[in-house]
């Protein structure tokens, strides 16, 4: 058992070892979140989850690290910046431009790359045997966006950042484009103060959600949010919300686009973010030709790969069906779409016909 006057240093070259593996910053906190059970209570009862089943399973353990994995007292929790370091200086710009392209395939920035569960778990897991090599064996357990934990509470409890409006966490050197990550550790080491709220009046990210997701600060109808409905629905897009989503095929960033703080967003300094598959810059049209096989090779390593090609159809006949409203009626859309109107699945069969139907009303 490390003595604990050595714990002060433990966890100073905690930080500095983090940063050699490429975290943008490091953060002790412990791992009392006994002031957001009640909220996390009442958005599951409100059924904010939908589908995300996993969200209830575990109940209040998802407040209580220590009951996930006995013996826990401290989180080390971690940020990883995952801006191509190749974007431009008006990146937000460029992204909300690319936006307002009908036949443009708009996808979440953080999906571009390399699926950064694996990068994280395994950059963690480096961390969490350098100190294991210092120290001894010790209890841990590494995550990344992969456990019932409340991972932006542990942040903010840390001093990673502070909870923006949106939900996601800010942070004043480097907004919000970010992976989090975590070790539960049970080592008593000192831990880091939390950030102050910086927020303000701004309302940005709520007046912007193109599915008015964000009921109100810190309010979040994970039903209504464009992440969840082209990500975690497995089924069927309401129909009401279909036309709200554009030509957002997976994930959104609007809410971050327009957050102020982004502006001091950082570039990532590992490759693994680097853009692959052109998909900053792909039309739907393409996307949709991807066979089942062209898809999973395609993809392979990226957290797209995990919705499957039956979802990744669906998302992109919205966005094609879309492309009609906006005014890009396109003769290969429509091509596009009838070469899918037979297809196997009947969830794709259902949104490819909702789609034709835009570009070729009855």
């Amino acid at each position: 058992m490390i003595p604990a006057s050595d714990l002060p240093a433990l966890a100073l070259s905690i930080k500095a070892w983090g940063r050699e593996l490429g975290f943008a910053e490091i953060r002790i906190a412990d791992v009392d979140l006994a002031m957001a059970e009640a909220g996390l209570r009442d958005w599951l009862a409100l059924g904010m989850h939908g589908d995300m089943d996993y969200m209830a399973s575990h109940g209040m353990k998802r407040a209580r690290p220590a009951e996930l994995v006995p013996g826990t007292v401290r989180a080390i929790m971690a940020r990883m910046d995952y801006l191509p370091a190749t974007l431009g200086t008006d990146w937000r710009g460029a992204e909300q431009a690319r936006q307002q392209d009908p036949a443009a395939a708009n996808i979440s920035m953080y999906a571009r790359g390399r699926d950064y569960h694996k990068v994280l778990r395994a950059r963690l897991q480096q961390l969490a045997d350098r100190i294991a090599g210092e120290v001894g064996p010790f209890g841990h357990r590494v995550f990344t966006d992969s456990a019932p934990v409340m991972e932006v509470a542990l942040a903010e409890k840390s001093g990673l950042g502070w909870r923006g409006k949106h939900t996601l966490l800010l942070n004043r050197e480097g907004g919000s484009m970010f992976f989090l990550g975590e070790i539960l550790i049970d080592l008593a080491l000192p831990v880091d103060a939390p950030a102050s709220d910086h927020c303000g009046q701004c309302r940005a990210c709520i007046d912007v959600c193109p599915t008015q997701a964000i009921l109100g600060p810190y309010r979040l109808d994970a039903r209504r949010c464009i992440a969840y409905l082209t990500i975690e629905l497995k089924g069927s897009i309401p129909l009401e919300l279909r036309p709200l989503i554009g030509n957002r095929v997976y994930g959104c960033d609007d809410c971050q686009l327009v957050c102020p703080w982004n502006k001091f967003a950082q570039r990532a300094t590992l490759d693994d973010f680097d853009v692959r598959n052109g998909l900053d810059s792909a039309t739907m049209v393409e996307l949709f030709g991807w066979s089942e096989e062209d898809f999973n090779r395609k993809l392979e390593g990226s957290p797209i790969r995990r919705i499957g090609h039956e979802r990744w159809l669906r998302n992109l006949a919205v966005g094609l069906g879309n492309a009609a409203a906006a005014g890009c009626a396109q003769p290969q859309i429509v091509a596009a779409l009838q070469a899918r109107a037979a297809h196997p699945s009947a969830l794709v069969r259902e949104h490819v016909a909702w789609a034709l139907a835009r570009h070729v009303p009855a």
